[in-house]
């Protein structure tokens, strides 16, 4: 460790991982000649090329190189993780919930409050995240997700149900002639969820008619976006009724077939790492599953 030249280690990673001596410069924003004179002194303490000579633009690597490039990058992750993680460390009261963007914003987030107001000495934390990969070393506590469970190598269990159909702005429902039956969306715009589970097929499928179109119209990332662009009047969304129920209390949106509505069990679940909660991550816990009971069926 006392041996090891760790300015020349850092720079040739970057070097490594950016293809050249210009763009690991730029990278670490330090002057390129500094970035060369760095990956002479490597090579020289070494005694091995790291990097086919003449090269000016584009580093090709040498086989030593490309095992050293791969080595020490991964190395510099690793330390970089755990120096995150040091830094970020949270005390045992603090919790960090993990959840889509969507469900953030229109189901978490309006809720927490309430939460907030009976455990005031625990400090509530949301991230958007949509991957599981490793909850334990992100250092997340519990994760809300929407989708069809469970998932390998993490604890999970339902939070609630889910329920799909039509919603639109009061604005375009009287534009569109405040339309009574399916059969009249055939020439309304359709807003679609990119969420497969989310599908305007599913729902034609159980209300037709069966020559709708839903190939047309267009395509938003998320439940939260498709839903905003209805309430802005631009077409006709297929909601999820747990995200959309707070804009129809509103009248922000409208619904034109009410009762036709396409179920989905199992529509959101609760996530953990495989470690035990903390005593303020059960807290949470146990409020989340109480949240799901209080809202009702779908």
């Amino acid at each position: 460790m006392r041996d090891l030249p760790l300015n020349a280690l850092r720079a040739f990673a970057a070097i490594h991982a950016t293809g050249g001596v210009r763009a690991a410069a730029r990278e670490l924003r330090i002057a390129h000649s500094s970035v060369s004179r760095h990956l002479a002194e490597l090579e020289a303490w070494l005694g091995v090329r790291l990097v086919e000579p003449g090269r000016t633009r584009r580093a090709v690597f040498t086989s030593q190189g490309e095992a050293l490039g791969a080595a020490a990058a991964a190395g510099l992750r690793d330390i970089e993780r755990a120096v995150d993680a040091v830094r970020e460390m949270k005390s045992s009261r603090s919790v960090t919930i993990s959840t889509t963007a969507s469900m953030a914003a229109r189901w978490l987030l309006p809720r927490l409050p309430r939460f907030e107001g009976a455990n005031r000495a625990i400090e509530v934390s949301v991230v958007v995240e949509q991957k599981l990969d490793d909850l334990e070393a992100a250092g997340i506590d519990l994760a809300v997700r929407m989708g069809r469970g469970p998932w390998p190598g993490v604890r999970s269990e339902v939070l609630m149900d889910d329920a799909l159909y039509p919603v639109m702005s009061t604005a375009y429902h009287a534009t569109a002639g405040r339309p009574r039956r399916p059969e009249q969306l055939a020439g309304l715009r359709l807003l679609h969820d990119r969420d497969p589970n989310a599908s305007w097929d599913a729902w034609r499928r159980t209300h037709g008619p069966p020559s709708l179109d839903v190939r047309r119209g267009p395509r938003f990332s998320s439940s939260d976006l498709v839903l905003r662009a209805a309430a802005l009047g631009q077409g006709v969304a297929l909601a999820r009724d747990r995200l959309a129920r707070d804009d129809l209390a509103s009248g922000a949106l409208v619904r034109p077939f009410p009762g036709l509505d396409v179920a989905v069990p199992g529509a959101y679940w609760i996530v953990l790492p495989e470690r035990e909660p903390t005593g303020a991550a059960e807290a949470v816990l146990e409020w989340l599953r109480r949240e799901g009971l209080r809202d009702g069926p779908a």
